[in-house]
């Protein structure tokens, strides 16, 4: 169990995603994983209103009957569901935070969170209808997701300021073969006390050898959707680096006798600011398996090589402040 951020509250050190429910599995085997994850001692679940079109959270409302108050229950608002329903408004919060709670079956959300930074809304209106909401009981705390340096430095200044409640987290992509947020976001939630709670830490699937070089993705696997996230894997497909860092992967699993999923999830569970990784299963075998990156650490040597193999530049100014730093 870790803490969330500065808040009070422990969750699990893997987080359980729902972006399959309703939307590539059915209730039963929803189920069937939920539960999988609650035996193995998991109490944090994470939804959004945009999973599904809602489908996740009003199956996720549905599972939770009589166990609410044993899970940490974490969902998102912002994205378009339709013609004029999206946003970062305060029109929209409101709509947004009573369709949620209506399709989980509670009357509080315990982390909500802004699902991305919405430009076309001022980021105080923003903040203050969230404020509003932690103080009408609503949401418990507040966080952000797939947010840039800085906007989220921009909205935890501008809470600080109006004596707004902050955001406690930060949700962003992170894994082997996406370290950007190294450069920025990643030592800004460290400063300022945020739990980091990394999407997609086996890269929708790159780190476990689902995708071959020079082939096209199959049908049915996630680079093949139409999401955001599987635009972000096909680009990714195309360099000759990805697949180069998937045969360190499969190095490092064969000399531990881990599987490629548990070595990539345990790089990142373990990675300095790292709260909580988020799984998502389609199976009740992938989520024993993902599981199954806890409760240990991978040995030095190890991690180096796949720190090594995923490097990315830190570019401008950064390389410049390390260089300066070093020469002391």
């Amino acid at each position: 169990m870790r803490p969330l951020g500065s808040t009070g509250i422990r969750v699990s050190e893997l987080c359980l995603g729902t972006m399959t429910f309703g939307r590539e599995i059915d209730e039963t085997a929803s189920a069937q994983i939920l539960d999988q994850y609650l035996d193995a001692g998991g109490n944090f679940v994470d939804t959004a209103d945009v999973y599904a079109t809602g489908g996740s959270e009003e199956i996720l409302g549905r599972l939770l009957a009589g166990k609410r108050d044993e899970i940490v229950l974490a969902t998102k608002f912002r994205m378009q569901l339709g013609p004029g329903r999206g946003g970062a408004s305060r029109r929209w919060i409101r709509i947004a935070i009573e369709d949620s709670l209506r399709r989980l079956q509670t009357d509080h959300v315990d982390l909500y969170q802004i699902h991305c930074w919405d430009e076309a809304t001022p980021i105080d209106e923003t903040l203050s209808t969230l404020d509003d909401l932690v103080h009408e009981g609503k949401v418990r705390y507040l966080g952000a997701s797939n947010f840039a340096g800085w906007q989220l430095a921009k909205a935890l200044g501008r809470a600080e300021l109006a004596r707004w409640e902050p955001f406690v987290s930060i949700q962003p992509q992170y894994a082997l073969n996406c370290r950007d947020i190294e450069r920025e976001v990643l030592p800004l939630a460290e400063a300022e006390g945020l739990a980091v709670l990394p999407w997609s830490p086996l890269g929708g699937g790159l780190l476990t050898g689902k995708y071959r070089r020079g082939e096209q993705p199959d049908e049915g696997t996630r680079a093949r959707d139409r999401t955001p996230s599987s635009i972000l894997i096909r680009q990714r497909l195309e360099e000759d680096r990805v697949f180069e860092l998937v045969d360190a992967v499969a190095r490092v699993a064969d000399a531990t006798g881990k599987s490629r999923a548990q070595v990539a999830l345990n790089w990142v569970l373990h990675r300095p600011g790292v709260t909580a990784p988020i799984l998502g299963a389609r199976t009740v075998d992938q989520i024993d398996d993902n599981l199954g990156a806890a409760g240990w650490q991978l040995d030095p040597e190890h991690r180096t090589e796949l720190d090594q193999a995923s490097a990315v530049p830190l570019g401008y100014p950064h390389d410049f402040i390390w260089w300066i730093n070093a020469a002391r």
